[in-house]
């Protein structure tokens, strides 16, 4: 069994960016399944998935991201290898357009696991890894969405969730070696503090994959994530469940909203290939494809 799922995000998604999200998600599929149904690892498909996604300029991520208060693009990633348990995140930095290549190049490469701001963007300098100016990652929507956020009064991240937009992308892999990987990438919540890391850098919060049980990436409200640590929280579901991913993913979001009155949603992938999804925000972005599949799912 080789199996492959991706979110792009969970919250109101607008009816007239639906065919977008739909085509983003459904495309960044494509290109991690060619690599899975080719031989190659769970690492590459979910590296080339998400950079596909940070790309797009649909999501929260990459060249999409949201402006922080001072109107700058500070971007999350993270990535985890479910077979070595190696792993590699990188937060707040401005300079790489794709966060989700630095995150595997300090898991392969640095003693480290999370590097944030300048040190990030020095290790990326001096491993190879391109990085831009960082009005590269300024798009235009993004400047109107900050601008219209800034006029609204006693804004909150967790409003974000509701009307606004917020879509973090996440990607977990089984590949034909019966390995597991996970990573998940965003430019944060909209007018967030500068500096400020949510769940997708976090191992444990936003992303954690382990061989023996299956992966996890995470989406929503990230301040409420990090306090369930909701990536863990739901691999250690499946583990107790025998392996049920979609009783997981369930649990996980009632736990969220139950304990923290979170929002938000997670992908979930078993040992197996089996697939979970669940969220409890108006809308998320999701596909997944597995070799018992004959067609690959895609909804918003």
């Amino acid at each position: 069994m080789i199996s492959l799922i991706v979110h792009g995000g969970a919250w109101n998604i607008p009816d007239d960016t639906l065919e977008a999200h739909r085509t983003g998600v459904a495309q960044a599929l494509q290109i991690g399944w060619e690599v899975l149904r080719t031989g190659g690892t769970s690492v590459d498909a979910v590296e080339q998935s998400l950079r596909c996604l940070e790309d797009d300029g649909t999501f929260d991520a990459g060249c999409g991201s949201h402006f922080n208060a001072q109107g700058v693009v500070e971007l999350d990633a993270s990535i985890m290898d479910g077979k070595t348990f190696r792993c590699g995140a990188v937060g707040a930095v401005r300079r790489v357009k794709n966060p989700i290549t630095l995150a595997r190049k300090i898991m392969e490469d640095s003693e480290h696991i999370l590097l944030v701001g300048e040190g990030a963007e020095l290790f990326a300098s001096r491993n190879g890894v391109p990085t831009c100016d960082p009005s590269a990652l300024r798009s235009p929507r993004e400047v109107k969405r900050w601008e219209s956020i800034r006029a609204t009064e006693g804004f909150t991240t967790k409003m974000a969730f509701g009307d606004h937009a917020s879509d973090t992308v996440g990607v977990v892999a089984l590949d034909e070696r019966g390995n597991l990987c996970a990573g998940t990438s965003t430019g944060g919540t909209l007018n967030k503090h500068p500096g400020r890391i949510g769940d997708s850098p976090l191992i444990g919060c936003g992303t954690y994959c382990d061989n023996a049980v299956g992966g996890v990436s995470t989406t929503g409200w990230g301040e409420g994530m990090i306090k369930v640590v909701m990536a863990k929280t739901v691999v250690d579901y499946m583990d107790q469940n025998g392996g049920d991913a979609q009783d997981a993913a369930e649990r996980g979001v009632a736990h969220l909203k139950r304990k923290v009155d979170g929002l938000g949603g997670v992908i979930a992938l078993n040992v197996l290939g089996t697939f979970g999804v669940a969220f409890n925000t108006p809308r998320m972005a999701r596909a997944y494809m597995s070799s018992a599949m004959h067609d690959p799912f895609v909804a918003v």
